[in-house]
């Protein structure tokens, strides 16, 4: 079983000057073995699919062009002595950490490539900016770093840092993270207890030990029982503070050094922000964890809920398609963060010996929960009204009713 424990870093200042020259360092190196891996990406593969047992029947001529070994793990890992010899300065940098930013290389275009364990396809990877790469890992960190409320770093020496919660007795340390924030430094632990076992909880599906929510953006969501909860709107409480700041921001005859401190305020706001929304997740995720063993939720494709809406090309000009007014149904997707939510869910639960079972999202808010008769209706009607019983009902809690029927297998639509 593993688990991270993050804690405030406090470094002296000569030591948060040599985290910024790493996180510069390990930027430039990461832009490069990207690079290297696009320039062979472009120039040196070949999408033909030869059977085994054949050969290629096309012939070209590829002129004074040299076709090169594509650059993989094993190769750029090889190449860092190297690069420790025509650029000495490297040799300040741990060489662990060196090799784990060969590793971020590796994943990040492998999930263009390949995909993840799921077949699940990312976009092309980015060169990192300053402000993007912010993070350096120790991929092999021992427990006997730790001492006190400091940690001892090879190659940064001791640091100190804020410990609010100890780590639980019989944990190892794995890995040890320094990430650089808008509000400062903080120091990533990575535990593990090989002892406890991570296993599936074998809950038996019961109609009292279960409950189903719908979620959605007028209220964050609504379980069977009737319990609502309404979005905080953290974003939207803080956008006329924003505003004044951006506006602040783009005024030309500022000095570069007070625009400077002007973006650092809207990052530490964005960052309370985010701070905000997360912890109110934690908060209702445990809320309902407590409330069943087994918790029934939609399988919903958050990402295709964002996307932009495609363009109306009439005779050459393009209409009218309605994006504007869906750019603010993405921000108010963004405020209330309902992925990051479903996410904080299946972590407490797990944490908590609970079950979150996915089910169909298909005409969840089609159908009666009552009689199952299909009743049609619109994204602007918000009351369930069945012409067949008679119930009336908000068509949220109706969703809720009908999902912890399918979930159950009760009923199938």
């Amino acid at each position: 079983m593993k688990q991270a424990f993050q804690y405030k870093l406090l470094p002296s200042t000569s030591q948060r000057q040599e985290i910024d020259r790493w996180l510069d360092m390990l930027r430039a190196q990461y832009n490069y073995l990207l690079g290297s891996r696009f320039n062979w990406w472009q120039y040196n593969r070949s999408d033909c699919i030869i059977p085994q047992g054949e050969f290629c029947q096309i012939a070209c001529s590829v002129g004074s062009q040299v076709l090169r070994d594509n650059p993989d793990w094993h190769s750029q890992s090889a190449s860092l002595p190297q690069l420790k010899k025509e650029r000495p300065w490297y040799k300040d940098v741990y060489s662990q950490v060196l090799q784990d930013c060969v590793k971020r290389v590796k994943l990040s275009f492998q999930r263009f490539i390949q995909g993840d364990n799921q077949g699940k396809r990312s976009g092309r990877p980015r060169f990192k900016s300053r402000n993007r790469y912010r993070t350096f890992t120790y991929p092999q960190a021992k427990d006997n770093w730790l001492i006190g409320n400091k940690i001892k770093l090879p190659k940064l020496g001791l640091i100190k840092y804020i410990s609010h919660r100890p780590i639980p007795e019989g944990f190892k340390l794995k890995t040890a993270s320094i990430t650089k924030k808008a509000d400062g430094y903080y120091l990533t632990l990575i535990v593990e207890d090989q002892s406890v076992p991570e296993l599936e909880p074998d809950i038996v599906l019961t109609e009292d030990n279960s409950i189903a929510i719908d979620l959605g953006l007028e209220k964050l969501y609504v379980d069977s029982l009737g319990h609502q909860v309404l979005p905080q709107k953290h974003l939207r409480k803080s956008e006329d503070k924003l505003a004044k700041l951006q506006q602040k921001l783009a005024d030309d005859t500022r000095s570069s050094k007070a625009k400077k401190l002007i973006r650092r305020v809207i990052a530490r706001l964005h960052q309370k922000i985010a701070r905000q929304r997360k912890q109110w997740h934690y908060e209702e995720a445990k809320k309902l964890c407590q409330k069943a063993a087994v918790i029934f939720i939609e399988d919903l494709k958050i990402a295709n809920l964002r996307r932009r809406n495609k363009p109306k090309k009439v005779e050459g000009q393009y209409l009218a398609n309605g994006q504007c007014r869906k750019a603010g149904l993405n921000k108010s997707f963004s405020d209330c963060a309902i992925a990051q939510f479903v996410k904080i869910l299946q972590h407490q639960a797990k944490k908590m010996g609970n079950k979150i079972l996915k089910v169909n999202p298909r005409n969840t808010s089609q159908y009666c929960p009552i009689c199952l008769n299909f009743v049609p209706k619109d994204l602007s009607m918000r009351q369930h009204n069945c012409p067949h019983c008679k119930v009336s009902i908000d068509r949220d809690y109706a969703s809720a009713l009908l999902i912890k029927k399918l979930g159950l297998g009760v009923v199938s639509v």
